[in-house]
């Protein structure tokens, strides 16, 4: 390339990047059908240019305050994508925007109704096939308490990525943790309560605190790739991931902090939702996997791997080297962790 056309590459570029540009690569997502849309609980149905070959659907369930960006980042780091193109049909519920009026809603929203709902549903679409879940992070929390709870669904497995179960050995939430010890739940909660959760904005600045090195270098990094459009497209799309994430509602996040990390519930296999109510991870029954990294600044491997501890029967296999995202969106992904998830559910299928 010559001179020219390099400072030519690299202006358009630059421009495409800036806050007045339109990006290096406009990328819409996956082409979808809307089977229900209620208010937080949308299910979208991933569509196919060719018949299904696998048996059993698998539906994808988000964290709390994350879009389902997280499943369909761009071309070569969708996750859903690749489910597709291993033949399953593949649906995904979308939480929408959480606001203030959402204040309420808590745990008991998600394991009792949203994700229930959802699995009742795509079996029904598929002759009562048991449904694969998939999910990440938090979802994978709310996913083990829905199979807990709830025994007579028509959940096949349940594969984790990235789910910490002992906040103990996660360092990002030690502040939060004790804080808890010196305050007392109630005061350590009380800018949460009244803003009735945690704003998208706040959310936002703390996934990106989270990944400092990443936002400290990516100045730089934007500048040393400025001539290649992969990197920038990538980087680009983490960014409108991370701008898109929406919030926590009230309960929820004060369920999180308090039952799951000032009093590490999850670790003792017995989560408290209220007085009254407990839920127990050895009730689940359907094949859990857990998926995690050792290099997960926020739910790192030792914290996920946990999980076999208290759920009967569950496996942990180590995709060592990725991120937090980076386990279902990452660069890497199709050769570390996604191969993970294909053995798994490819053994179901033959068993």
């Amino acid at each position: 390339m010559s001179r020219r056309a390099r400072l030519a590459t690299a202006a358009r570029n630059a421009w495409a990047i800036s806050p007045l540009g339109s990006g290096i690569e406009g990328y819409d997502g996956l082409p979808a059908e809307i089977v229900y849309d209620e208010p937080h609980r949308q299910l979208r149905h991933l569509l196919r240019d060719a018949p299904a070959t696998r048996p059993r659907p698998v539906l994808l369930v988000p964290p709390l305050a994350v879009s389902t960006r997280c499943y369909d980042l761009r071309p070569g780091q969708s996750l859903a994508g690749h489910l597709l193109d291993a033949g399953r049909e593949t649906y995904v519920v979308d939480y929408g925007e959480i606001t203030f009026a959402d204040r309420a809603m808590g745990f008991e929203d998600w394991i009792d109704d949203i994700i229930p709902t959802a699995v009742r549903t795509v079996s029904a679409a598929h002759e009562d096939e048991p449904v694969d879940v998939v999910a990440w992070s938090l979802g994978g929390t709310m996913s083990l308490l829905t199979a807990a709870t709830h025994p007579d669904l028509p959940l096949g497995s349940l594969t984790a990525f990235g789910t910490p179960i002992d906040y103990s050995l996660v360092p990002a939430v030690q502040p939060i943790a004790a804080a808890d010890r010196m305050l007392g739940t109630r005061a350590a909660t009380a800018p949460t309560a009244a803003l009735g959760g945690v704003p998208s904005r706040l959310v936002r600045t703390s996934y990106r605190a989270m990944a400092l090195r990443r936002e400290v270098t990516k100045a730089a990094h934007l500048a040393r790739n400025i001539l290649d459009a992969e990197a920038l497209a990538r980087t680009e799309a983490v960014d409108r991931f991370i701008d898109s994430m929406p919030g926590y509602p009230g309960r929820a996040y004060h369920q999180i902090h308090a039952r799951l990390i000032a009093r590490n519930e999850l670790a003792s296999g017995t989560v408290h939702l209220s007085s009254e109510r407990a839920v127990r991870l050895a009730d689940v029954s359907a094949p859990v996997l857990f998926i995690g990294s050792r290099t997960d600044n926020i739910a790192n491997g030792p914290a996920v791997a946990a999980g076999t501890t208290v759920v009967p029967g569950a496996r942990y296999w180590s995709a060592d080297g990725l991120s937090h995202l980076g386990l279902v969106a990452g660069v890497r992904a199709p050769d570390l962790s996604w191969p993970l998830l294909d053995e798994f559910l490819d053994g179901l299928d033959e068993a």
